[in-house]
């Protein structure tokens, strides 16, 4: 009696797992060796149940239209890498904004990273080889890097046609010859609202109960707490000097467009300074919004509210910082300019950013 049971019990937990197969779409070969392995446990079957929900969450859109831009924003990044590196190479071919003999200059996408590294499959150095042979023909050479931008970051990027241009525009950038112009939306408003921000900047573990490793400030000088005196302090051997000009261009809703002249090359720079220097941390920038933690970025209630946005959405948002204007000194000076991406404008005119250009 007990076998004829033990029977029926497997025989119906064996009908329960087909039909879970079929709801989850598992008429696949794997399902059916899985199936013919033994009867399924049950925590497996809630496995798949929460793993179908998850991918018809994922295919859900939105009805806000703000949370929709952000989701098909985050959908594009990802989707660059996958597609394969010909189709990758034809979007920077239309994304190029200038040519002549010795330089190539395209307005990067957001999400795609310059360099190769671990979970990268995609990046602009791969396809500088077949990006060459579109632009000109099979026997070009292949383009070469002149400078970076971060993954999150658009905007003008300089790449050379040989190495010879290649190591004379790195030199430009190296001795600090080549004028750098950006664009951020910032949380908050910077006190003065124009100035330099001159502070080093280093890197530190940041202990916590997820210890990683952030960029922050360095400073040169501290307040005496005796007597509130300005004192001079040793520097740290592994700062980087740090000098970032900014101005206000805009102000509403609790945010800020701004101007952005990094004097130095130091990496996240900008990042940083507005952040711990000035206390406006660049809108989309999760990493620098916080110090001790990792996570999304608190957002002002207004600031919601313009952007439509709810705040357990926030860390969908795009990092909002552009490479709007380089001016080269290549014989003559060239003046490279690239308008911000579509996300960008959309946020400007949201959160009425208006302003007039000089």
């Amino acid at each position: 009696m007990a076998a004829a049971s033990g029977g029926a019990l497997r025989r119906s937990v064996a009908g329960l797992a087909r039909a879970v197969r079929t709801f989850c779409g598992g008429g696949s070969r794997r399902a059916a060796a899985e199936e013919e392995k033994g009867p399924v446990r049950a925590e497996h079957l809630a496995e798949r149940l929460r793993a179908r929900k998850r991918e018809e969450k994922q295919r859900e859109v939105p009805r806000d239209p703000a949370q929709r831009r952000v989701r098909e924003l985050a959908m594009l990044s990802a989707g660059l890498q996958h597609v394969h590196p010909n189709v990758l190479a034809k979007i920077l071919k239309q994304a190029t904004v200038y040519q002549n003999e010795e330089i190539v200059v395209i307005n990067k996408p957001y999400g795609l990273p310059v360099h190769g590294g671990p979970g990268i499959k995609n990046c602009i150095t791969d396809v500088l080889p077949i990006l060459a042979k579109m632009l000109e023909n099979m026997k070009a050479e292949p383009l070469h890097l002149c400078h970076r931008l971060d993954k999150e970051t658009t905007g003008v990027m300089v790449l050379a046609r040989s190495k010879e241009a290649a190591d004379r525009i790195r030199l430009l950038f190296k001795t600090r010859q080549v004028e750098k112009i950006y664009w951020a939306i910032s949380l908050g408003e910077p006190d003065p609202t124009e100035g330099i921000v001159d502070i080093p900047i280093i890197e530190k573990e940041v202990q916590s109960h997820q210890s990683h490793y952030k960029r922050t400030l360095a400073p040169s000088y501290r307040l005496s707490p005796e007597d509130g005196k300005v004192v001079r302090i040793r520097r740290n051997r592994s700062a980087e000097s740090a000098v970032t000009r900014y101005r206000l261009l805009a102000s509403s809703a609790a945010c800020s467009l701004l101007e952005l002249q990094p004097i130095t090359g130091v990496k996240h720079q900008i990042r940083v300074h507005l952040a711990y220097g000035l206390g406006c941390p660049i809108l989309g920038d999760h990493k620098y919004s916080h110090w001790s933690k990792l996570a999304p970025q608190k957002l002002p209630i207004i600031t919601l509210k313009r952007l439509k946005l709810e705040q357990s959405k926030a860390r969908h948002l795009p990092l909002h910082l552009h490479a709007h204007r380089l001016s080269l000194p290549l014989g003559e000076r060239l003046d490279l300019v690239c308008k911000p991406p579509p996300f960008f404008h959309k946020t400007l005119r949201n959160l009425e950013l208006d302003f007039t250009k000089d």
